[in-house]
């Protein structure tokens, strides 16, 4: 895949080569997954428009496997805190500068994917994944790279860049475990939470 006329290289995402990534992908996500494969591409677009920057955070706007793209190409992880979650529903990031919010964010461009239909049956669940031909979706994405996103500048509201400050600790009267106390004398698994059925 050669660079493209405008400078935007497709042969290569952030420092790894495409098939580098690709098994980088299947070795951190457990398989191939093609969300990641264009995440891959969609965090090397931003990245590239915020090389300047030294610190950097970063909104996904998917609870998808695009985060895993985040996580495994920038320092930024759930963890961490420099990656954030709002889910929108759809599959876009951003990458902001953490002080003044000046980012870039980038999703795709539905209106590109006619000339990709493999491509565009993954985004919008035209067939199922059993019907899906993995191959030639592989073969797509590779072939597309970056020319099926839209990239454009954002500025973060300042809200979303305001890290909220945690409730204190206390101890669970039922339980006995730490939790945080926003009033409650018991943590929300004991207050009925049902999370192991």
């Amino acid at each position: 895949m050669p660079d493209r006329q405008d400078g935007m290289q497709t042969d290569t995402i952030c420092q790894y080569s495409v098939d580098q990534y690709i098994d980088k992908l299947k070795a951190f996500h457990g398989n191939f997954a093609p969300g990641l494969l264009i995440g891959g591409f969609m965090v090397d677009a931003a990245a590239r428009r915020m090389a300047e920057h030294e610190f950097v955070d970063a909104i996904c706007e998917s609870d998808s496997c695009l985060l895993d793209a985040i996580q495994m190409l920038t320092p930024c992880t759930v963890g961490n805190g420099w990656l954030k979650i709002v889910n929108t529903g759809r599959f876009a990031l951003a990458l902001y500068e953490k002080r003044s919010g000046v980012g870039v964010r980038v999703g795709i461009d539905a209106s590109k994917l006619d000339r990709y239909p493999e491509i565009k049956n993954w985004l919008m669940r035209l067939k199922s994944k059993h019907e899906q031909d993995g191959a030639a979706l592989l073969s797509e994405i590779k072939a597309a790279g970056p020319d099926i996103l839209s990239v454009r500048p954002v500025q973060v509201s300042a809200a979303l860049r305001t890290k909220k400050p945690g409730d204190p600790i206390g101890i669970c009267e039922s339980c006995g475990e730490a939790f945080p106390n926003n009033g409650s004398r018991l943590c929300l698994a004991c207050q009925g939470m049902d999370l192991y059925g």
